[in-house]
């Protein structure tokens, strides 16, 4: 295990820089959620990125612990290019993992599927995102995937927590929330994270 959380934090390290580019601050952007904030994180840039893409994904398969979990995926569209990248590498494991996606709605043509991806009903999943805020988007993937398929959620991620609720959230119902960065630790001053907590 200690060897695994030294790779870990290794390539936690080497995602570090890439992920403060993708760091926006001093320009009021509007939120999902659909409020403004003055600092915004533009998690596509690293998840949609070659070395971003791996980084994490090498990142998650040695964090976590691979008897913890059968599949990973999270809502359309933050979850997915980190849930594809997971299953991709974990090929060449002991324990290949599935990527499942939560559509926003449920498919209205074809299988009329919600949940997309080979996951099986009752399988241990961690629910994934690039950021989480309050934690609202992530939370309606949890709920699909627990009444949709029975599945056991085993552990939240987002690559960035910007630290406005969602680890309450999670946590208050029961959850392991486990953000790879937090917006404070990636040089977010603390007085604009809390101005936008209330």
């Amino acid at each position: 295990m200690a060897d695994s959380q030294t790779e870990a934090a290794k390539f936690k390290e080497q995602l570090r820089p890439l992920v403060k580019k993708a760091l926006i601050l001093g320009k009021p952007t509007v939120l999902a959620s659909g409020a403004t904030s003055n600092f915004y994180f533009d998690g596509k840039r690293v998840t949609l990125s070659a070395d971003g893409a791996y980084l994490l994904a090498r990142y998650l398969l040695s964090h976590i612990p691979d008897d913890e979990y059968d599949a990973i995926g999270g809502l359309t569209m933050g979850a997915d290019p980190i849930a594809s990248a997971v299953c991709a590498v974990s090929y060449t494991t002991e324990m290949p993992k599935t990527a499942f996606y939560v559509r926003k709605a449920q498919k209205e043509h074809g299988l009329t599927r919600r949940i997309e991806g080979p996951l099986e009903s009752g399988s241990r999943v961690v629910v994934v995102d690039d950021v989480a805020t309050r934690g609202g988007s992530i939370m309606e993937a949890i709920e699909a995937v627990e009444s949709e398929t029975q599945c056991t959620v085993t552990r939240v991620v987002a690559l960035v927590d910007r630290q406005q609720g969602a680890r309450e959230l999670f946590e208050g119902r029961g959850y392991v929330f486990d953000p790879v960065f937090t917006a404070e630790e990636l040089g977010v001053p603390l007085d604009d994270i809390q101005a936008e907590r209330a």
